[in-house]
């Protein structure tokens, strides 16, 4: 049993100072799809280090506050975007440690992966606050063609594609991308968007079937016979819908 008069004695002569110092900070893959095209929340970073360079919203974790708690803080600072209020998806990404990631100091990141529902046709507005001097929202295949971000930010968007990609060939999680009720079409459309390809309409829908309930409701159509509306389930994908090879 821990004597609790030797540990108050331990901890009043411990010396944190006697360690080295690591900050802590949180960053965000935020995806959203529209107009058929996967699209990320960037910001330009508007003082040193890589000043002017596109960068992933993010920033440093306060004293009082956990990773999760900052990353939804420094969204809404940096971007506008306040996950309290829109239907959205968070789940922890992975925590990137490599000693100089960060020429400031030694800096470890929690990343976290955030799936944005939209209608497919617009995103929410954004805007710079705080330390970024814009906000925009970039398609994200076009990232990895261009420079690359600021820090390791290319590599934690790499690893959110990856992940997102990945978890949509066992899962239903492409529908947190979309509205509660969606129709085939918007599905596929995420898919195609998300792992860039173009998928057979056939097949994507005997593959998808099991995984989701028919609402018994259609969607309005401009043209054309109305289109059902479908939910997802939980349900997982078995055997997995692999994406096509490049190619």
């Amino acid at each position: 049993m821990t004597d609790p008069k030797s540990e108050k004695e331990f901890l009043d002569t411990y010396k944190p100072r006697d360690y080295p110092s690591i900050a802590l900070t949180a960053d965000l893959v935020v995806f959203a799809v529209s107009g058929g095209v996967l699209h990320t929340a960037l910001v330009r970073r508007g003082g040193h280090p890589f000043k002017d360079m596109l960068a992933l919203p993010g920033g440093f974790v306060g004293p009082h506050e956990s990773a999760e708690q900052a990353a939804h803080r420094e969204l809404a600072e940096e971007t506008g975007l306040d996950l309290g209020k829109l239907p959205v998806h968070v789940e922890q990404l992975a925590t990137y440690t490599e000693p100089d990631r960060d020429p400031r100091m030694r800096v470890v990141s929690v990343a976290h992966l955030v799936l944005l529902a939209t209608d497919g046709r617009t995103l929410p507005e954004i805007f710079a606050g705080t330390d970024a001097s814009a906000a925009v929202w970039h398609p994200v295949h076009e990232v990895f063609a261009g420079a690359a971000l600021a820090f390791d930010h290319t590599a934690i968007l790499r690893d959110g594609l990856d992940r997102l990609g990945g978890k949509m060939e066992y899962t239903t999680v492409a529908s947190r991308l979309l509205p509660a009720e969606f129709t085939m079409t918007q599905l596929r459309t995420v898919y195609e968007a998300v792992w860039n390809v173009t998928l057979p309409a056939g097949n994507f829908t005997r593959k998808m079937m099991p995984q989701l309930d028919d609402t018994g409701k259609k969607a309005r159509a401009a043209a054309g016979a109305p289109a059902a509306l479908f939910t997802a389930t939980d349900r997982h994908i078995h055997p997995p819908l692999s994406k096509p090879r490049a190619g």
